[in-house]
């Protein structure tokens, strides 16, 4: 996740801006998968806005990938299971 090192470098840069205390809360909020108020996005400097963005993407995109692996798992199971291999660690 190359945004998550971005944001981090914000951070750092810019430690206890008003934008930075909303991009950690964001940040915060898509790793725990919580609420995060969108209005908040507003209160961001052009930066830290694109790297809001950015970290979105990043999210949204490892959440597909996470489902599609899911998947993946759950239909190689099935018919492993109808061929007699077992496709399931262990």
């Amino acid at each position: 996740m190359n945004a998550i090192k971005q944001v981090r470098r914000y951070l750092v840069k810019n430690p206890g801006s008003p934008s930075s205390k909303v991009l950690a809360r964001l940040t915060a909020a898509v790793a725990e998968e919580t609420s995060f108020p969108l209005g908040d996005l507003y209160r961001l400097d052009g930066e830290a806005f694109d790297l809001a963005m950015e970290l979105l993407r990043d999210w949204r995109l490892n959440r597909y990938y996470a489902a599609r692996i899911k998947l993946f798992d759950v239909v190689l199971a099935e018919v492993g299971d109808e061929v007699g291999i077992s496709t399931r660690a262990g």
